[in-house]
């Protein structure tokens, strides 16, 4: 099978690893660095303590900066992956056009809610598929990437109606991946989204660790009121929480409805430890790298927009949200909110209060 991974980060480098290392014909685009380093030493791939003391095993994909890059005949593929951030998917999707065929399936594995609708605005010939993975990976340096946790796998669902996502499962997972399918790719986005959400949009604006978040109890209570706002969010878009590939998602629902804080913080600690391991959280990874895009608005800003559509109230979702990209920004300073969990908490509390005064003043009440 001949397959094009565009977008070739962690994610991207991890799944064209393991399709590359079943036999699979491998094309990868991506930036020049990462470009030249698999040409020279192939693409390397990390998996837990036990390999660090020997070199790890290369593949050899091809390995291109754009798609014109390559010769004519190696310009049809049985697959694309798209895993680009979901900001970038438009544009993605643009540069893809020219090359996607009548029927030709387009894999979307990305975090965040809204990428399959925006891929299908410009590859309405495509056969999209919606892809989420729980495995967090890290890249070490270009064309090496190191597998940080092992309990997670990639989950599939079609997009339409009719469309089978089974064959594609069979090939990932013959591929060394564990795999899971699901009927709706939306129920399946907003599960991830609630996981994506856990101790991410915080950490990143107070440059705190996620144990230290769950450490401070007005903090978690934040962590749990975004949660749950989103849950209110998906009920109202009558999807319900689906399990995916080493979590049990719906049970994680029902412990943030239903647990005291002094049992559910010291759960999430262990649940998100182990699925990041020593990773620090992707939104606190945008900000340090001086990215003025962020995939917040994929997770939080999702949050915000289909409450507004419905109208639901998101106003913890959206001062993370305005805060957050605030200082991706640089319209708000990076030290404001450095290391003062109070300031953050007090502007949620205030945020809630006007929130709560518009919707007596609405009743008609002064």
């Amino acid at each position: 099978m001949r397959v094009l991974v565009f977008g070739a980060g962690a994610i991207g480098s991890l799944l064209g690893y393991r399709l590359a290392h079943a036999g699979h014909d491998v094309t990868l685009v991506g930036r020049s660095g990462y470009v030249r380093a698999v040409q020279m030493h192939g693409l390397l791939l990390e998996e837990g303590a036990a390999t660090n003391a020997a070199r790890p095993k290369a593949v050899y994909p091809e390995a291109v900066e754009r798609i014109v890059d390559l010769p004519v005949s190696r310009r049809a593929w049985d697959l694309i992956l798209l895993t680009v951030k979901a900001y970038d998917t438009y544009e993605a999707a643009q540069v893809l056009a020219p090359y996607v065929s009548t029927g030709l399936p387009v894999l979307i594995v990305q975090n965040g809610v809204g990428g399959e609708e925006l891929a299908q605005q410009v590859l309405e010939q495509a056969a999209i598929m919606s892809g989420v993975i729980t495995l967090s990976v890290s890249v070490l340096t270009p064309g090496h990437i190191s597998l940080e946790t092992t309990r997670g796998g990639l989950s599939l669902a079609p997009t339409r109606e009719g469309q089978s996502v089974d064959n594609w499962a069979k090939i990932f997972a013959e591929a060394g991946l564990r795999t899971a399918t699901c009927r709706d790719y939306r129920a399946q986005k907003w599960s991830k989204l609630l996981l994506n959400m856990l101790a991410n949009a915080i950490p990143a604006i107070l440059d705190m660790t996620p144990h230290a978040v769950f450490a401070d109890p007005p903090l978690f209570a934040v962590e749990r009121s975004a949660f749950l706002e989103a849950l209110a969010v998906m009920r109202a878009l009558q999807l319900q929480p689906v399990n995916l590939p080493g979590y049990p998602v719906p049970i994680l629902v029902w412990a943030m409805q239903t647990l005291p804080a002094s049992l559910l913080r010291p759960l999430l600690r262990r649940l998100v430890a182990s699925g990041r391991g020593e990773k620090k959280p992707s939104l606190q990874m945008d900000l340090a790298s001086g990215r003025q895009r962020s995939e917040a608005l994929y997770l939080n800003g999702a949050v915000v927009t289909h409450a507004e559509r419905m109208g639901l109230d998101a106003p913890v979702n959206e001062v993370l949200l305005r805060t957050l990209m605030g200082i991706a920004s640089g319209n708000v300073p990076r030290d404001e909110f450095r290391g003062h969990p109070q300031k953050l908490v007090a502007r949620i509390q205030d945020a809630r209060y006007k929130d709560t005064r518009c919707k007596i003043q609405d009743a008609g009440f002064q």
